[in-house]
């Protein structure tokens, strides 16, 4: 949801040509697998465009030399990255909600269900990460 969120913020500040915007997961758990139906709903009753076609993927070490920021939802996470990425001497990886000067967690709905709630805090990172950006 947060790439989608996040190009759609970028393009309605004609901002597209500026930023490369992509997701991958920290594991190859869902490798392949299309947007979670949930999500989509959750993006469509939003406005939110989104490529129908998108298959998750697993981050690579790689990526940290392709991307100028990493940015993780929660702990686990960051865990898991550490085990793909080991140290981040340029200062790239992040935890999204430290855009809106929250240490905290993204509500997670895998567990909670609630993915208006994830959605909101999706968006208020976004919007704070590029007013710094």
């Amino acid at each position: 949801m947060a790439e989608f969120i996040l190009k759609a913020l970028v393009k309605a500040r004609g901002l597209e040509g500026q930023y490369h915007i992509e997701s991958a997961a920290v594991s190859a758990e869902e490798s392949g697998n299309p947007i979670y139906p949930p999500a989509r709903r959750c993006l469509q009753q939003h406005g939110v465009r989104f490529d129908p076609d998108k298959r998750a993927r697993q981050m690579t070490r790689a990526d940290y030399e392709r991307f100028d920021r990493i940015i993780y939802m929660d702990a686990s996470n960051l865990r898991w990255i550490r085990r793909i990425i080991p140290e981040d001497p340029e200062g790239k990886i992040h935890l999204m909600m430290s855009y809106t000067g929250s240490g905290r967690d993204v509500a997670d709905p895998w567990y909670t269900g609630d993915f208006e709630r994830t959605f909101q805090d999706l968006l208020n990172a976004c919007e704070a990460m590029l007013k710094v950006i």
